[in-house]
């Protein structure tokens, strides 16, 4: 009896020992989920992304000493050093190092100089093999924010149902079969501080500018206040639908 007692207690052991190493590994695709679940409630894209952000998703290889992040405009490669107390440095050649540290589920990236603390899920969305950091986040993003099913109430197309997928893919919405939402970069600065979304129907399309509150989405024509020599500056324009969700 008391053997048995002892084996088990061993085994006990030897398994919380094994399960150490996976629950301290931070491989694999992690992804900005606190940024998405703040969007889906409805309101301005940017605003949640900047309250969040500003990383969105992090792909790291421990075993090849590499990890990146993306931002939704930069894709950022660097070293990973050793793990020390749970923690990992990345070293980013000259510039100043994260901190990566896995808490159960998720994993947080520490405070710095440039950027304030940010948390990370593991990606469950699935992406074709070979798609470009950032395509999980992207992905979740579009399917919490823009999916399920929504009515056009006014513009071309009224009465229709448009679906806009997780892959880009749009559907019901006229003059349009993909759809790109603006996460960073030149496009968000030069919308002035609005949402914009592009459009575009067999490879051709245009910025539009849009507005969500709750379960209503409005998208405006652009309107391009610069000189010709200037950066394009888009404030809105006419509105062109009004979508709200089922």
């Amino acid at each position: 009896m008391r053997q048995a007692l002892a084996l088990s207690l061993v085994a006990l052991l030897l398994g919380g020992c094994a399960s150490d190493p996976a629950d301290r590994d931070i491989s694999g695709t992690w992804i900005n989920q606190s940024a998405i679940d703040a969007a889906s409630k409805g309101g301005p894209l940017r605003e949640a992304l900047q309250a969040y952000g500003p990383n969105l998703e992090w792909d790291v290889n421990t075993r090849a000493g590499q990890a990146r992040y993306t931002n939704g405009f930069e894709n950022v490669e660097g070293k990973l050093l050793g793990e020390e107390s749970g923690a990992w440095k990345v070293d980013f050649y000259g510039s100043s190092a994260s901190e990566l540290k896995r808490d159960g589920k998720q994993l947080s990236q520490a405070a710095n100089d440039n950027e304030p603390e940010q948390v990370f899920d593991r990606a469950s969305v699935p992406v074709p093999e070979g798609a470009p950091i950032g395509a999980s986040f992207e992905r979740a993003l579009y399917s919490a924010y823009m999916g399920g099913s929504w009515k056009i109430l006014s513009g071309p197309g009224e009465g229709n149902t448009v679906q806009f997928q997780p892959d880009g893919q749009v559907a019901g919405l006229p003059g349009a079969d993909r759809y790109a939402l603006c996460l960073a970069g030149d496009c968000a600065s030069m919308s002035g501080g609005n949402d914009n979304i592009w459009l575009q129907v067999n490879g051709q399309g245009n910025t539009w500018i849009f507005a969500r509150k709750d379960k209503e989405l409005e998208i405006f024509q652009t309107v391009n206040t610069a000189l010709a020599d200037e950066m394009p500056s888009f404030t809105p324009g006419d509105r062109k639908w009004l979508l709200e969700k089922q």
